[in-house]
């Protein structure tokens, strides 16, 4: 038998490339690759790119460039690009970096094994396509090794938004849903290898509208209720959500679904009504606050996670103050916020753009104060029973690691529990960045 081949792979960016590393990797064990954790070492190196944050193309080159010495001491070592910097860039990639053997896109991962080969023949390999075909269901067999409680599962691609300042479109296309029977088959075959907690993923998930069994589409909503009948599934989280998509059948399952977690990712971006309409957005602040009423009265101690873009082209001081108010309003659990940076080809891009010192103060004091509001909810889970869902042990003897069904983790000492075990956990104190707990 001949000796497995060794893959490295460098993912960037969203939740999404981290499912579609798992599934690159399942694709190039077809052709005798097994992963591991150093570059140095491996027979192909692929980096998962994101475009979604400035002069992401330039960072991937710099580190194309690292791996220059690794080629000329393995001449046969394979290096590829793939995900949103090889869709946007396609051959310029191996225009800029000739050491590059094969470069595909985020559609098209499901062919890298024809190319891997093709690369083994000398002959460079490159898929920009959005192909008909369905790489899910080219990619439908996986491996059956046991992995951790928690997994990652794509249920919905690219989207139909074109908000002004985003790239996803042009780099994954359409909006696409999975059929509902293909979701639920994944969704069985990972608890069969452990996974108790499920996230669906998807670049405006709650727009999801994959086919049923009796050829009707089905919204989020019912998958989710689907999902909710899997025997050994515990947990159900989806991200990312748009408001617009945010239906009354959705905020009801978050009510009455006793798997699906009180944890919601609704971005809002801003505060400001103009620069929202400016984002193309399609949603007012008042209108996402009045959601968010909704929401929580279906779901009183959900928390909620949120993104923010500060110092969008044309921001003033006002309207970064309107989205400062709206976050004291909300009282964020998690949060992203990002200084604003252009993506070539968006809308924004051409816009005036707002001073670099200017939007840097702003974004200070935003996170000032998310991380204050974070730190007020963290607190007050002291004395509050929790489910915890341990993942790993910690760092000392006895220790266990999990996350709550907040989505907060939660370290407890001497915890005689296994990993992928859901246990009830009494917090006891609240950390920088954890909760400590004790077994109840």
């Amino acid at each position: 038998m001949s000796e497995a081949k060794k893959l490295y792979i460098k993912t960037y960016g969203c939740q999404m490339n981290v499912y579609d590393s798992e599934r690159m990797a399942e694709a190039l064990g077809e052709s005798g690759y097994v992963e591991t954790k150093s570059a140095d070492d491996a027979d192909m190196i692929l980096l998962n790119t994101c475009h979604i944050r400035e002069k992401a193309a330039e960072k991937v080159y710099s580190e194309l460039g690292r791996f220059r010495g690794l080629k000329e001491a393995k001449p046969d070592l394979k290096i590829g690009v793939a995900g949103c910097v090889a869709q946007a860039e396609g051959a310029e990639i191996m225009r800029r970096q000739p050491l590059v053997d094969l470069v595909v896109g985020p559609q098209s991962y499901h062919r890298l094994p024809e190319m891997e080969a093709k690369t083994q023949e000398g002959v460079k390999a490159l898929d920009t396509d959005f192909p008909e075909e369905d790489k899910f269901e080219r990619l439908k067999s996986r491996p059956k090794a046991k992995r951790g409680p928690s997994a990652f599962l794509t249920v919905q691609e690219g989207c139909d938004k074109f908000c002004a300042f985003c790239v996803v479109p042009y780099t994954r296309g359409a909006e696409v849903s999975r059929p509902v029977d293909r979701i639920l088959t994944e969704a069985r075959e990972l608890v069969e290898r452990g996974v108790r907690d499920i996230t669906l993923l998807g670049q405006n998930v709650n727009a999801y509208h994959g086919v049923g069994v009796d050829g009707r589409d089905r919204t989020l909503a019912q998958l989710i209720w689907e999902l909710d009948k899997v025997d050994g599934l515990e947990r159900i989280r989806f991200t990312t959500s748009h408001p617009n998509d945010m239906t009354d059948e959705l905020i009801e399952a978050h009510g009455t679904c006793g798997k699906l977690m009180p944890y919601l990712h609704l971005p809002v971006q801003s505060g400001s009504n103009k620069i929202l309409k400016r984002m193309n957005r399609s949603h007012t602040a008042e209108s996402y606050l009045r959601l968010l009423e909704r929401i929580r009265a279906a779901r009183p101690d959900i928390v909620m996670s949120g993104d923010f873009i500060v110092g969008f082209p044309e921001e003033t001081e006002e309207d970064f103050r309107a989205t400062l108010d709206l976050v004291k309003e909300v009282k964020y659990g998690y949060a992203y916020s990002f200084k604003y940076s252009t993506r070539p080809g968006t809308p924004a891009a051409e816009r005036p753009q707002v001073d670099e010192d200017e939007a840097s103060e702003r974004l200070q004091r935003l996170q000032a104060q998310i991380t204050h509001d974070q730190r007020a909810i963290q607190d007050g889970m002291v004395g509050r029973d929790v489910s915890v869902l341990f993942e790993k042990p910690g760092r000392f003897d006895g220790q266990m690691v999990g996350k709550s069904e907040y989505l907060h983790a939660v370290h407890v000492a001497e915890a005689q529990a296994n990993v992928g075990e859901l246990r009830a956990v009494r917090i006891v104190e609240s950390g920088t960045n954890s909760l400590k707990g004790v077994l109840i």
